[in-house]
């Protein structure tokens, strides 16, 4: 199976995480991010992630591939959870500003959907029609960052003690991994322990080495 994603969005981490949980092979396809044509090609609009399947028909939607994947072999992984789970409302409240933090920083990374400098123009012209211009939101890094650490506070006591797999974790991990892209933010005991657990089990790296 192949999967096409890029490396900066989330929910192409969804798509990834799934095959690291399960342990099946796949071959990461990165796209660039100013490429129409090929996810056109596949599905008939500009979109990621999309699966290549075994018998090379097409699927789009982070979610459907994780429960097509997850359902491909063994024992189901994504066990279902309430709609207003603590973890699905610390995300609903903390997902503005991991995103103010992490559009412009993501931006400037080296990430393969950003091989060419009109792909990574493209990201930058697309982003700032949804959240402004990257400079001023880097200049709100110092306010943003005490907001989204009193949060990471908060989700700690929610996290003491978790160590299994649900549909929650498909929701937090790709987030609090483009949160790593941030340089300076403290985490604290139990998140931290919970994102590097998430990242040995999905095989979905973190951005801390190009943090800035």
């Amino acid at each position: 199976m192949k999967l096409y994603v890029y490396d900066h969005c989330p929910f192409c981490a969804k798509a990834r995480m799934i095959f690291g949980l399960k342990s099946l092979p796949v071959e990461l396809q990165f796209v660039l991010e100013d490429d129409v044509d090929t996810p056109t090609g596949l599905v008939g609009k500009k979109t990621t992630p999309i699966l290549e399947k075994a018998d090379h028909s097409h699927m789009a939607e982070s979610m459907d591939i994780v429960r097509y994947v997850d359902g491909l072999h063994g024992t189901p992984v994504v066990t279902p959870v309430e709609d207003n789970s603590a973890i699905k409302l610390w995300h609903d409240a903390a997902w503005r500003p991991i995103l103010k933090l992490s559009i412009p920083r993501l931006a400037r990374a080296d990430l393969p959907e950003f091989a060419t400098e009109t792909a990574r123009a493209a990201f930058e012209s697309r982003q700032t029609k949804n959240f402004g211009a990257f400079e001023d939101l880097l200049a709100q890094s110092p306010d943003l960052i005490r907001d989204i650490e009193g949060r990471l506070t908060e989700l700690d006591d929610v996290l003491a003690g978790r160590e299994h797999v649900d549909a929650d974790d498909f929701v937090l991990y790709p987030s609090l991994r483009m949160l790593s892209i941030v340089k300076g933010v403290q985490y604290p005991a139990n998140v931290k322990r919970y994102i590097e657990r998430m990242e040995q089990a999905t095989g979905v790296g973190l951005h801390f080495a190009q943090a800035s």
